[in-house]
């Protein structure tokens, strides 16, 4: 129900999104969320670009299992989850999540869930380039309160 992708190429989900409602008349609602690299997320401004490495056996069975985590607990009418791996430069986009439903209210709930559990269950890992050298991004609390609030353990 939920497609789910894993690539190095930029991300082009132009067609993948209008099937979500092509020819559909169940499907009332699309919501889209698409995440940037920011070249300031720190506020420093300096970051050259951010590596995102994987395996890719466990990368793919997490992703599908928080699909389908979203697809069970949601009446959504399809889906889609492009996620990036490699080196990006700031502007790139590393991931877009797109949920489809009879109601928006159940698309809005579910892409937000999607990328809380995304951003703290799927095994990425993030390295910073910046001027001064490379280092390894450590885990946001803030990205596990988030997450925290749809409950389970992912």
């Amino acid at each position: 129900m939920i497609a789910v992708r894993v690539q190095t190429e930029p991300i082009d989900a132009t067609d993948a999104l209008a099937a979500l409602s092509a020819g559909r008349s169940d499907v009332g609602a699309v919501v889209t969320f698409t995440g940037l690299v920011r070249g300031d997320a720190d506020d420093r401004g300096d970051l050259v670009s951010l590596t995102l490495e994987h395996y890719p056996t466990m990368t793919e069975r997490a992703l599908a299992s928080i699909a389908a985590e979203a697809a069970a607990r949601w009446p959504l009418t399809g889906g889609l989850v492009v996620h990036r791996v490699g080196r990006m430069v700031p502007g790139e986009a590393i991931v877009v999540v797109a949920t489809a439903s009879a109601h928006r209210a159940a698309a809005f709930e579910a892409a937000e869930f999607l990328m809380d559990w995304l951003k703290t269950r799927a095994p990425f890992w993030k390295a910073e380039e910046r001027a001064g050298g490379t280092t390894w991004v450590a885990a946001r609390a803030s990205d596990e309160s988030a997450a925290a609030r749809w409950g389970g353990t992912g």
